[in-house]
């Protein structure tokens, strides 16, 4: 690269840092409103720390959605920044996972139990399936936490010590479709912003994959499932926890890299599990 190379590069950036994204008036006007903090965005990621297998920088990381997921999120408004892109959902490393279930939360997560003021969950069920589940299990409950929109992004059982709590001047938004102040489909409705909808599964989940129940296929007990590849699932990396489906059996949120955070193509990988 000669110096000219470098000059237009320069300019390049520098024109590219000053095209920032005006927000919609009406997402601006609720943020001048209610918007009790400004925390600080942290720096941007070098790109090779953004490669395959981190939550960094992807829609997971809460705590530098700002910068590193290159959207315009208001700062102070939406959610607490934990100091921790982890602390979401993992516990902090000086919190026995004990501490957890004590406290009303999913055990061995830093997430609360959803749902729990709210209905009960309804789950996919057929007279084919061929085991049913009343409960979903700790790991599905931590995705449901966030996705089901009864609790709000950020309402974690524990705070990492570098965390300040002035700094959780928020309204705690829920990952809700709703148009009201504490969801976040009061603005991200598909017209002042981009809908939230997809994301809220509710807790009606009869017409979604089942989860949370023994695989089928193991020592051959359905004809119409594979076999696993291992005891902790397949080697296109479908996974199986303790010889159940899991949301996280077929989605992998540490990710970024994939369409929708599938662990296979979305055409191969129904045909991991089943065979018609």
């Amino acid at each position: 690269m000669g110096p000219g190379d470098i000059r237009r590069e320069a300019r390049h950036r520098t024109s590219h840092r000053r095209r920032t994204p005006r927000l919609p008036a009406a997402a601006l006007l609720l943020g001048l409103l209610l918007s009790g903090a400004h925390a600080e965005l942290p720096p941007p990621l070098e790109p090779d720390l953004l490669g395959a297998g981190t939550i960094l920088g992807t829609k997971h990381d809460f705590l530098g959605l700002n910068q590193r997921a290159g959207v315009v999120a208001m700062p102070g408004l939406a959610f607490s920044k934990l100091e921790s892109s982890c602390a979401y959902c993992h516990l902090p490393p000086d919190r026995p996972a004990a501490d957890s279930g004590g406290r009303g939360g999913i055990p061995g997560w830093n997430r609360f139990v959803p749902a729990v003021n709210g209905p009960t969950y309804q789950l996919y069920d057929s007279r084919t399936l061929d085991n049913k589940v009343r409960t979903p299990s700790p790991i599905s409950l931590l995705c449901l936490s966030c996705h089901d929109g009864t609790m709000g992004v950020d309402m974690t059982v524990f705070q990492p010590d570098s965390f300040v709590d002035e700094r959780a001047a928020t309204l705690h938004l829920r990952l809700n479709g709703g148009n009201d102040l504490m969801s976040c489909g009061k603005c991200h409705d598909g017209r002042a912003a981009h809908s939230i909808a997809i994301k809220h599964l509710g807790t009606d989940l009869s017409n979604d994959h089942p989860f949370s129940m023994r695989y089928a296929g193991l020592t051959h007990a359905d004809p119409d499932f594979r076999v696993p590849d291992g005891p902790y699932g397949f080697d296109n990396g479908v996974k199986l926890y303790d010889g159940k489906v899991e949301c996280a059996s077929c989605h992998n949120v540490h990710n970024p890299d994939v369409e929708l955070l599938l662990r296979d193509r979305a055409d191969q990988l129904c045909q991991t599990c089943h065979i018609k």
